[in-house]
């Protein structure tokens, strides 16, 4: 699957109105196939049914149905999926494979619980690698930790013509700039590839000395996009330097979100332009202030509930049977980290998952840098 793809499905699971059936969100991983994750979805299925009764047990076994049929006929088993289903008056269901890892949980609830495919479009980025020696180039499309597209290209035979026509000064020359041709030739390649899709990210692979000479090469806006340089022998495996370009881009993600802390704190204390704490961020990416959301990995905030009616709210208290404040009993109860994720792709807010930051746990692991300055400040 290609990023673009994924965000079009996340952007329609944030937006999917809500109906009187709950929707199952059920996330699998088939790193060891479905008998390794096989005992721990019967027990979240099985809890689940203890918990449900009346209509939402009908409806939790009418939309699981789908779920478990996908599941066991899937013919090419990828590495994780993940699947959305409901029954009711509108019934839907879609079914994602992904080349990534992603935790085995089933949950039911009001929305799609999204949190785990935002975390995967901020971790598993697309980017491009251009896997060099100094007789052929392979140059790879990465998206989501699969490669997505190939191109190939062999430097032509060099013509030993030495003695009569050509010296051998005059080989060493021409070697050297055949190879030059051939260095500028994979980079105009790479450059046309990254501009037309959009990537953001090169990594170069390969011996020392041709990265070298590839990497003193390339123009100023292709350096600035430039993560690492991995090494990779003559025969490597695309899957094997995939998977060494992606374990050095993970690393690179981390450090750009630890950044993102930095400037989180720098403009708290500077300009304004920044909120943190859940009821600051939550009213922020309500307001649609918020310009990127930035999330502990681990974060959990509980639960919460607003008022259909009314607006008003809680994030502390269990969801009452009416609103204190108007007293209309038309209340939504909600996962506040997912209605946080939610309301930021709703609004075309960037979401950066951060792995470890002791200064965003100090902050209560969320905040968010906002498009214009907030007229409250943070709890």
């Amino acid at each position: 699957m290609e990023l673009r793809t994924l965000e079009r499905h996340i952007a329609s699971l944030a937006a999917m109105p809500e109906t009187r059936a709950q929707v199952i969100s059920c996330y699998l991983n088939l790193q060891s196939g479905l008998s390794g994750c096989q005992n721990a979805w019967e027990e979240q299925v099985a809890a689940l049914r203890k918990a449900l009764t009346g209509a939402q047990l009908r409806d939790f076994e009418e939309a699981l149905v789908p779920i478990e049929r996908f599941r066991e006929s899937a013919a090419q088993q990828p590495m994780s999926f993940a699947m959305f289903a409901r029954a009711g008056e509108q019934p839907f269901f879609l079914a994602l494979r992904f080349r990534v890892p992603l935790p085995t949980r089933i949950e039911v609830g009001s929305a799609p619980n999204i949190y785990h495919l935002v975390e995967i479009k901020d971790n598993y980025n697309r980017y491009v690698v251009l896997l060099a020696t100094e007789e052929r180039a392979h140059i790879l499309a990465v998206n989501l930790g699969s490669v997505t597209q190939e191109v190939w290209r062999t430097r032509p035979e060099l013509r030993r013509r030495v003695g009569h026509e050509w010296t051998t000064e005059h080989l060493r020359s021409h070697r050297r700039e055949r190879i030059h041709q051939f260095i500028h030739d994979q980079i105009r390649t790479v450059d046309r590839l990254m501009s037309a899709g959009g990537y953001g990210h090169l990594i170069l692979a390969g011996g020392a000395r041709v990265t070298a000479c590839i990497r003193k090469a390339l123009p100023k806006h292709l350096a600035a996009k430039l993560v690492d340089v991995v090494p990779a022998g003559p025969n490597s495996r695309t899957e094997d330097v995939v998977a060494g370009t992606l374990r050095s881009f993970l690393d690179h993600e981390e450090l750009e979100s630890v950044s993102l802390v930095d400037e989180l704190l720098g403009r708290m204390h500077t300009n304004g332009l920044a909120v943190a704490g859940t009821p600051a961020s939550l009213r922020a990416l309500k307001s649609r202030q918020a310009n990127v959301l930035v999330l502990a990995r681990d974060y959990q905030a509980g639960q919460g509930w607003d008022c259909l009616r009314c607006g008003a709210g809680d994030l502390a208290l269990a969801c009452p049977a009416s609103c204190p404040k108007c007293g209309a009993s038309r209340l939504r109860g909600f996962d506040v980290k997912e209605e946080m994720v939610r309301l930021a792709e709703r609004s075309a807010c960037h979401v950066e998952v951060v792995l470890h930051s002791d200064a965003l746990a100090r902050l209560g692991g969320v905040g968010c840098l906002l498009r214009f300055a907030a007229s409250f400040k943070a709890a």
